[in-house]
């Protein structure tokens, strides 16, 4: 993937603003997005965590206080000397949580000035990209910087990100917010355009990511900014149609293995309910329960073919006869005095039932009996009804 040496990149974190030709210039930085603080300082950026739901960022100052919906912060007394993590009690009563800020929760309560990725999305971008520490990354564009922050964090502290902003006020910005985020030493904001003027570095990147509107454009400066041994691209397109272009232009440019793919968010709710327990009716535990009069020559056919071991036939119940159904439901049987089905109900649906004898009664117990096909026993009386059923 292109051509040439890597060079060789200046050492960036022996301070924190490094001006070339300076021999010595330190600056001390009270907070990083890479590296956790313990103690809230004047001039942190921090975030006021009311709720996962509710949460904004607030950079702490001397003097200065913070209207949440518990009441009044202030930061002078309630948060400057204060450890990250710890319960802040506002002027209501009401009290907050105050966090040290990541990329993460930086995503989720930045300033938007463009549409940017979520946690979702730049998971699955820095894994297939495989960036780690040290590595080279060139970015187009910078947008609102929730995905260059990320990438910062990743390739932190030895590593590198060259991002490319169009828009003038939004390269600014960047500088600004990297500055006061403490990694303004790992990352490189250029204003250009990069579909004409590239990334202003070759041969250097392990990889590249492009967000803009017409990706196959900078496919050409992306080859170039990408490392002699060659390296691995990503580009975040909303519509198939970008994508199809951008694939023509990397498969023209000499990639491989390209790949396309979305990734969709589920969310689960999990939480307790609680169900009524269906009423089966009164356990069949004996002859008078059940109805079931063994030495009615009405039933003599029915007990004959339960009897049978190991055979299953059509048994042929009498008008009149009653027999108790049930089913077996975590190691419990469950018994319920239930009747048949009717003459009417459909010849091909064969109902499988486990049949037994006990004290007389009979029971029987299935994996799904019919509770929808039972009837009363004035309809059951109607007419001699057959059913199949394997014995235990």
């Amino acid at each position: 993937m292109g051509g040439g040496e890597a060079k060789k990149l200046p050492n960036l974190l022996t301070d924190a603003n490094f001006t070339p030709g300076d021999s010595h210039q330190p600056t001390t930085v009270t907070m990083s997005f890479i590296e956790y603080g313990d103690t809230i300082k004047d001039g942190d950026t921090a975030i006021v965590f009311l709720g996962h739901e509710s949460m904004f960022p607030v950079k702490v100052q001397h003097g200065t206080v913070t209207q949440t919906k518990y009441g009044v912060i202030r930061h002078s007394t309630d948060l400057i000397g204060k450890k990250y993590g710890s319960k802040v009690t506002c002027s209501k009563g009401g009290w907050v949580f105050i966090l040290h800020p990541t990329p993460e929760l930086w995503t989720m309560n930045l300033p938007h000035r463009t549409q940017i990725l979520y946690s979702t999305d730049i998971s699955i971008i820095t894994m297939m990209l495989e960036l780690k520490p040290g590595s080279i990354v060139c970015e187009s564009g910078t947008g609102s910087g929730s995905l260059s922050h990320a990438l910062i964090r990743t390739v932190a502290p030895t590593g590198h990100l060259y991002t490319v902003e169009f828009h003038q006020q939004r390269a600014e910005k960047a500088r600004e917010e990297f500055r006061e985020h403490g990694v303004d030493h790992l990352v490189t904001v250029t204003n250009q355009d990069v579909c004409k003027n590239g990334f202003g570095v070759s041969n250097v990147a392990d990889a590249v990511f492009l967000d803009i509107p017409s990706p196959w454009e900078a496919i050409g400066h992306a080859k170039s900014a990408l490392k002699a041994e060659g390296g691995r691209i990503c580009s975040f397109s909303p519509c198939i149609e970008q994508v199809q272009r951008t694939c023509l232009a990397m498969e023209e440019y000499g990639f491989t293995e390209i790949n396309t793919l979305e990734i969709l968010l589920r969310v689960y709710n999990v939480r307790t309910i609680s169900l009524q327990i269906p009423d089966l009716g009164k356990a069949a535990e004996d002859n008078s329960g059940t109805g079931f009069d063994s030495s009615n020559p009405s039933n003599q056919a029915l007990k004959r073919a339960v009897c049978m071991n190991g055979s299953s036939g059509a048994v042929e119940i009498s008008p009149g006869a009653r027999i108790a159904a049930g089913y077996v439901r975590d190691q419990d049987r469950v018994n319920s005095e239930l009747l048949l089905p009717e003459a009417q109900t459909e010849q091909s649906k064969i109902l499988h039932f486990f049949v037994e004898i006990k004290h007389g009664s009979v029971r029987t117990s299935g994996h799904k009996p019919p509770w929808d096909k039972m009837e009363n026993v004035a309809e059951a009386a109607k007419t001699n009804i057959e059913f199949t059923h394997e014995l235990v």
